[in-house]
């Protein structure tokens, strides 16, 4: 009598309560991490006349209107830097930022057909809308060191943090992301929104203006958003800025922003089990 053969079975359950990340599951599924990134890449600038140029443009037209009506007409103060590369500096790891975090948001809802249809960690939508945004920052930042270079200024030796610094950046737009995106999927208001709280997070981040301007009294509150310690460490890694306490800020921006990606992790894991029925 033959042996039937044995073949594995694998059942998948969703989660219930608060369940534990299991963020092992993103290493077995690198490969999809990197498509992903890849496929956001090639659809942003397809059928593009102006392709990755427009990493450069973006950040630089919004620059020469900050120069315009900030520098020239309100005479913001730059700290004794050129005007320009005062707020170049700053809007560059803001793109990064704010586009990270838009796509994050967005991630899900706009993948709904992936969700619907095949299993995979769905962390790995926001994971890769935000590592996609890296690419545009490289190329804008080979323009700032240009720009600086037209200026006479060159960087200090802490550009070597600025790898930190971006992470910073990129773990705050991921934690923020996570939450965003989730809710996104059970509120579409989240989607109409998000526009108006990138706008606003913007202005209450220190680039169009200088941190020292703010009362020193208030500055660790104002540290306790996390793109005050990315901005103001890009401008002092680049440029030499000088603030007072710009380790304690980096810390407080920095703890922050952990418990953002900490807490987000942990709520869209929770959430997890109602995007293919919500989406």
């Amino acid at each position: 009598m033959a042996l039937r053969e044995q073949t594995a079975v694998t059942i998948i359950r969703p989660s219930r309560g608060w369940a534990a990340l299991d963020l092992r599951d993103l290493w077995l599924y690198r490969e999809l991490i990197y498509f992903l990134t890849w496929r956001d890449l090639k659809v942003r600038y397809k059928q593009t006349l102006l392709g990755a140029a427009w990493a450069i443009l973006q950040p630089f037209l919004t620059m020469v209107v900050f120069t315009i009506f900030f520098g020239n007409f309100a005479k913001v103060s730059s700290e004794g830097f050129p005007y320009p590369v005062f707020s170049y500096a700053a809007l560059l790891p803001w793109g990064l930022f704010s586009k990270a975090l838009n796509d994050a948001s967005r991630s899900l809802v706009g993948n709904s057909h992936m969700i619907t249809k095949i299993y995979f960690p769905r962390l790995i939508l926001p994971l890769s809308s935000v590592l996609s945004g890296v690419v545009d920052f490289g190329i804008a930042f080979l323009f700032l060191l240009g720009m600086m270079a037209f200026y006479g200024l060159y960087p200090t030796w802490g550009i070597l943090l600025l790898p930190l610094l971006l992470l910073l950046a990129l773990v705050t737009a991921l934690g923020v992301g996570l939450w965003l995106s989730a809710l996104n999927v059970l509120y579409r208001d989240v989607g109409y929104a998000l526009p108006f709280l990138t706008q606003l997070w913007m202005f209450v981040s220190p680039i169009i203006y200088s941190i020292n301007t703010v009362p020193e009294q208030w500055r660790l509150v104002y540290a306790l958003n996390p793109m005050t310690g990315v901005v103001q460490g890009f401008r002092w890694a680049l440029l030499g800025s000088q603030t007072d306490q710009l380790g304690l800020i980096l810390a407080i921006s920095s703890a922050t922003a952990i418990v953002m990606l900490i807490s987000g992790l942990f709520y869209f894991r929770r959430m997890e089990r109602l995007f293919a029925d919500r989406v």
